[in-house]
């Protein structure tokens, strides 16, 4: 199998020399994005809250996407292939430099454009990657396969489509990862969150959910059950967006997450790390008041370059 990256190793060498790699072989997972699909600040919002994010690129987030990186197995696997891949994959690669590391895969959740659209800087325009393994549920599989320009990825070799079943583990050394279906708006594909299961810590990774109450599963039995439980943070609450209908786009509000997970004890509560936060959602400032409210009840706030080992 080829590399992910086409980038030379001399030439990545030159910014990844002064830069600390973990000094681990345990696994671990690192965060590269945590808004959402259109990141922060989002096109054309130009009110009061995006406006920072327009004038100092420091406070800019790309889309939600993590990866898992291996460094006993020399392995990384990246998780949504997001507009922002280009600064996504730069991040990783001085994480875990591609002269060192196979990128063994792509996972995918669902067919929302900050969830796949980054595929298309694998195609021959851009990176021209060769038989990326990029693992997807049938529905995704057959999105990919049957519609231009992302079925162009398969037919040059771009991209090897790798199938995925609900609550199958695919093994990768050291990690398991398990697709499980959560519902949502699901137009193009299913969408899936996943069980990431290392050596001595179990995760989970939810960017997109409908309501808990639409899950059979129960939130608080599932934290308990994990290590890290990544969870949609879409919306803080229910008058984010004045004018809006805000059952038409049914995610749990950081404030109703709260809610439920507020009989947990302190160490279940630390488990919960909140991502994937819409434009106006003020927890992408972490010096808001909203921001100190959730820290201050036990909870964390996803912020990129975290690391959770595993």
């Amino acid at each position: 199998m080829k590399s992910f990256s086409r980038i030379s190793a001399v030439f990545l060498s030159i910014f990844v020399s002064t830069v600390s790699i973990a000094q681990t072989d345990e696994p671990y997972i690192y965060i590269l994005g945590v808004a959402q699909d259109a990141g922060y600040p989002q096109i054309g919002c130009y009110a009061e809250h995006c406006l920072p994010g327009w004038n100092d690129s420091s406070l800019r987030r790309g889309a939600t996407s993590i990866a898992v990186i291996d460094p006993d197995s020399a392995q990384k696997l990246l998780f949504e292939a997001t507009p922002n891949l280009p600064e996504q994959l730069y991040a990783l690669d001085l994480e875990a430099p591609t002269d060192r590391f196979q990128m063994s895969g792509v996972f995918l959740t669902h067919a929302h454009i900050g969830h796949y659209a980054g595929l298309m800087f694998l195609g021959h325009e851009a990176m021209s990657a060769s038989d990326q393994p990029v693992y997807a549920m049938p529905r995704m599989r057959s999105f990919l396969e049957d519609n231009g320009p992302w079925s162009q990825l398969v037919e040059f070799g771009n991209i090897q489509l790798q199938a995925l079943s609900d609550r199958r583990e695919v093994r990768f050394a050291n990690i398991g990862i398990t697709p499980f279906l959560v519902p949502h708006r699901d137009e193009f594909s299913e969408t899936v969150g996943y069980e990431i299961d290392g050596p001595n810590r179990k995760a989970i990774f939810i960017p997109d959910i409908n309501k808990w109450s639409a899950w059979e599963k129960d939130l608080i039995t599932l934290v308990k059950s994990v290590d890290y439980a990544l969870i949609d943070a879409t919306f803080y609450s229910n008058d984010e967006l004045p004018g809006r209908d805000m059952s038409q786009i049914p995610h749990p509000f950081v404030t109703e997450s709260m809610e439920i997970l507020d009989g947990l004890s302190r160490t279940d509560k630390a488990k919960i790390w909140f991502i994937h936060f819409n434009h106006s959602n003020p927890l992408l400032n972490i010096d808001s008041e909203e921001a100190r409210f959730v820290k201050a009840n036990g909870f964390n706030i996803a912020v990129e370059g975290s690391r959770l080992p595993l």
